[in-house]
């Protein structure tokens, strides 16, 4: 049985982990099923982001014969242009019916050559803006690790590109396959509506020190059950203003917001001590173990138990 081929294209400032992780998976895990090869634009070294370079394999000519094709990320992919033989070759293998990856900055690639129109992708949480600002034609799910079809697939943040691998070895070579990889990576292997991508938040608006002081006092009062009331009182504040404000300035309202830092809290807790699920439900103001569960599965499509176990390092579980 012919081995699928496998065609990484680094592009100038390549992020080393990014095209680490399909030659480890497939190439170094599974060499048995894929035959894999890396192309530049022109077959000459790749610069890698951070120093040092990388030599290809050949060139661009090389997706000729490719059954997928990954781009790993690449610095600045928000604000460069691609050449034009690049975004011609990506769109040529697309319409061949090439499968087509990214991983991380990657999409913004795949972008240009029109392979993400009218698809909900994914990619690096800080640049998930910047990509839909771009692409009008895509729509961007900054909270998956992983996202697209069968035929195009677009990964999240760095690491998140390793559950994307593992998502596709396990599409092409089934469960115990993934599964045996998965342990030699020393990575859980999780679906791809699995737990969410990390997203950084801002806890203080800027430029408005009465919401700002609110959060502040949320968080330090976060064990008690807080009402909206409670809120607005704290910085003397009419509730209905308050809650207009608040959702003016952050984007959500109040609850909404506490219950995120509570989850967040809840998983540094998980991380970082083993505290029972018990204390950690009381500590976070969540009250009982159940409800904990119950928000925690909601907000990220795991348990407590599942994160801690894939997280803590060291920890008990």
């Amino acid at each position: 049985m012919a081995r699928h081929r496998l065609v990484v294209v680094l592009l100038d400032e390549v992020l080393p982990l990014d095209y680490a992780i399909p030659l480890h998976v497939f190439a170094r895990e599974a060499p048995e099923a894929y035959d894999v090869v890396t192309a530049s634009v022109d077959g000459r070294p790749v610069p890698v982001a951070g120093g040092t370079s990388v030599v290809p394999d050949g060139g661009l000519d090389l997706l000729r014969r490719a059954r997928t094709v990954i781009v790993p990320g690449y610095a600045d992919a928000a604000g460069r242009r691609l050449p034009g033989m690049v975004v011609r070759a990506l769109a040529a293998a697309h319409r061949r019916g090439a499968r087509m990856i990214s991983i991380c900055s990657g999409a913004f690639a795949l972008a240009e050559a029109g392979v993400l129109d009218g698809l909900t992708v994914t990619t690096h949480w800080s640049l998930c803006d910047d990509l839909a600002a771009r692409f009008p034609a895509v729509t961007v799910d900054q909270s998956l690790l992983v996202a697209g079809t069968d035929a195009v697939l677009t990964s999240g943040g760095v690491t998140a590109g390793v559950d994307l691998c593992l998502h596709v070895l396990q599409s092409d070579l089934g469960a115990a396959a993934a599964r045996h990889v998965s342990r030699r990576v020393v990575m859980a292997p999780r679906a791809p509506d699995g737990q969410r991508q990390f997203v950084e938040k801002k806890v203080v608006p800027p430029g408005d020190d009465v919401i700002a002081r609110a959060q502040q006092w949320m968080l330090t009062a976060m064990r008690e059950n807080l009402s909206v009331r409670d809120m607005a009182e704290r910085v003397t504040m009419a509730e209905r203003t308050f809650h207009r404000r608040f959702r003016e300035r952050t984007g959500v309202p109040p609850l909404s917001w506490l219950r995120e830092q509570r989850i967040a809290r809840a998983k540094e807790l998980l991380e970082n001590s083993d505290l029972p699920i018990e204390e950690i439900a009381r500590e976070v103001g969540l009250g009982s173990p159940a409800n904990l569960r119950a928000q925690f599965r909601r907000a990220t499509n795991v348990s407590p138990r599942e994160h801690r176990r894939l997280f803590a390092f060291g920890q008990a579980g």
